[in-house]
C-alpha cells in the first residue's frame, strides 16, 4: 500500500515537498514505531529488524513459526531435535556455535537484533551484556522467562509471541499462532478437567543433588494445566537444586524428565533414577512412571502448548482412551 502510494505520487510529477512527505511515509512501515520494554530495557523500533541472531533454540523456533526465516542470519545452542515442520528452515540457517557464541562471533554475523532464550545469552562476565550490544548499535531481546519477576504462565508465552510479532511487523501472524496454541492447550485441559491432581517431580539433571524446575518456571504452569502439581512449586526460582532427601519426602507419583543435548540421554537418566536405593519407595520410581519432554517444550516459546498435551497424556492416560 505504502509503496503503491509512493509510485503513484512520483508518477504524477508531485512537488518536491510532496516527494519528501512520501519518502518520510515510506521510511516508517505501517504499525511503526514500536516501543517495547523488555526486562527493563526499553527499545523503540522504527522498522522491523532485518538481521537477527538467535541464541538458544526456542527463540529460533518462534521466529520460524512466524514465517521470519529470511530475517535470521545465525542460530546458536540447539537443545533438542527441531520441530519437524521447522527442521528444513532451521538447518538452512548458519549455526554460530554449539553453546553461546562469543560477542565477536555474533558481531561477525552483522546482526541488528539479538534474541536470547536464557539469561546466559547476555552474560556480562563473557562480554555479551545487553549494554555491550547496545554500544555496538545492536538491539537485544531476552525471553521474558528470565526477567526474574514472577511465576511464568502461558499468558507470558502468548505475550512473547505477540510482542515479537509487533517488533517484526507481523502482528496478524502472531495472533493466528497464539489462537492455534490456545486451542491446543484448551483441548488438553478439557480432557483432564475434574481429574485428581498428580504430583510431579521434574528431573532436569544432577547426581549429588537434583536440578529441577522451580515455581517460577513455565514447567510448573504446564504441569498444572495438564492436571498435575509440581512438588517443588515452592522453589522460588525458574530452576534450582534440591536434595534427594527432599524428593523422597515429597513422594512424586510421576517424574517428568527434561531431554536435551549435553545432559545425558533419557535412558541414562532413567537408569540412574531407578538404580538409587534411596528412591526405591518413591511412587514414581516404584511404578516406573516417567513422562519425557524436550527441554525446549517447557520454555516460553511455541512448543509449550504441545507439552501440555504430552504431560496430560502421561499424567492421566485414562482420559485419552
Amino acid at each position: 500500500m505504502a509503496l503503491s502510494s509512493v509510485l503513484l505520487t512520483t508518477g504524477c510529477g508531485s512537488s518536491e515537498e510532496n516527494g519528501r512527505d512520501a519518502k518520510a511515509a515510506a521510511a516508517v512501515p505501517t504499525g511503526f514505531p514500536v516501543t517495547v520494554d523488555n526486562c527493563g530495557v526499553k527499545t523503540t523500533y522504527d522498522r522491523p529488524p532485518s538481521r537477527v541472531v538467535t541464541i538458544h533454540q526456542h527463540p529460533a523456533e518462534l521466529m520460524l513459526a512466524l514465517g521470519l526465516k529470511d530475517r535470521v542470519v545465525g542460530t546458536a545452542f540447539p537443545d533438542s531435535a527441531v520441530l519437524p515442520e521447522l527442521k528444513k528452515d532451521y538447518e538452512a540457517i548458519p549455526e554460530l556455535a554449539k553453546k553461546e557464541p562469543s560477542f565477536e562471533k555474533i558481531l561477525d554475523a552483522e546482526p541488528d537484533f539479538v534474541y536470547g532464550g536464557y539469561g546466559s545469552a547476555f552474560a556480562e562476565n563473557e562480554g555479551r551484556s545487553r549494554k555491550a550490544f547496545a554500544d555496538a548499535g545492536i538491539d537485544t531481546y531476552l525471553n521474558r522467562e528470565y526477567c526474574g519477576k514472577k511465576q511464568v504462565t502461558m499468558e507470558d508465552t502468548y505475550d512473547e509471541i505477540r510482542t515479537i510479532g509487533r517488533v517484526f511487523g507481523v502482528p496478524d501472524r502472531a495472533d493466528k499462532l497464539v489462537a492455534d496454541l490456545e486451542g491446543r492447550v484448551g483441548q488438553a485441559a478439557d480432557k483432564v478437567e475434574g481429574e485428581p491432581e498428580v504430583s510431579v517431580f521434574v528431573y532436569d539433571s544432577g547426581d549429588k543433588s537434583a536440578f529441577t524446575a522451580g515455581g517460577k518456571s513455565l514447567g510448573t504452569e504446564l504441569i498444572r494445566l495438564a492436571g498435575g502439581e509440581n512438588v517443588f512449586a515452592d522453589l522460588d526460582d525458574v530452576f534450582g537444586d534440591v536434595s534427594w532427601e527432599q524428593v523422597v519426602e515429597r513422594r512424586p507419583e510421576v517424574i517428568a524428565i527434561y531431554d536435551y543435548a549435553g545432559a545425558g540421554s533419557v535412558e541414562e537418566k532413567k537408569k540412574f533414577l531407578l538404580s538409587q536405593p534411596a528412591l526405591a519407595d518413591v511412587p514414581a520410581i516404584r511404578n516406573k512412571r516417567f513422562v519425557v519432554l524436550p527441554l525446549t517444550a517447557t520454555l516460553v516459546g511455541i512448543r509449550s502448548a504441545y507439552a501440555v498435551d504430552d504431560l496430560a497424556r502421561g499424567l492421566h492416560p485414562e482420559s485419552y482412551r
